[in-house]
């Protein structure tokens, strides 16, 4: 597996050996002595699996306490995935960082605790698998607004959103309940 870094300190993207013969592929997905080589050492508790349809717009999720650092991967299809970085003491505060992530490239998101979190469902349908180094806790869960001016985020589809009651009612950055 090797590791990329992005503009955005902590979020990374890492993109495993795949090995292909005539019958298919083989590739490691998770190994913990791999991910702590390449700065992430995490224990995480939990693995979560959607499933959107084209233009399915999920986030940007967070919570506020019993913060989750988060490795995605899709399965099936094809999103645009989505950290943003609400570490008030970051200098990359309020930037976001934006990558294609598909069931062809298998390329892997992995978000720090800290970070919103969003994609949206760029094929007929996405299933996304993601792991979670904290357990779900929906008091705790909060939502920035999917198309929060300050942000700027250039989604893919933006004629083609389907973004449900809870996430169209998330914060404006600036008005939001930050960890």
């Amino acid at each position: 597996m090797k590791g990329s870094a992005t503009d955005i300190e902590g979020v990374r993207i890492l993109e495993p050996q795949v090995f292909c013969d005539d019958r298919g592929f083989f590739f490691e997905s998770y190994n913990t002595k791999t991910a702590a080589a390449l700065g992430i050492d995490i224990d995480f508790v939990q693995d979560n699996h959607s499933m959107s349809l084209r233009g399915t717009l999920r986030g940007l999720h967070y919570q506020v306490r019993r913060q989750q650092a988060k490795l995605v991967r899709v399965v099936c299809g094809e999103v645009f995935d989505v950290a943003v970085d609400l570490r008030r003491s970051s200098p990359t505060f309020g930037r976001w960082f934006g990558v294609r992530l598909s069931a062809l490239n298998r390329l892997q998101l992995f978000l720090p605790e800290g970070f919103g979190h969003g994609f949206q469902a760029l094929s007929d349908t996405a299933e996304v698998l993601y792991k979670a180094s904290d357990f779900y806790a929906p008091d705790q869960e909060r939502c920035i607004r999917w198309n929060d001016p300050d942000l700027a985020i250039d989604w893919p589809l933006p004629g083609e959103m389907i973004i449900s009651a809870k996430d169209a009612a998330g914060s404006f950055l600036r008005q939001a309940d930050l960890p």
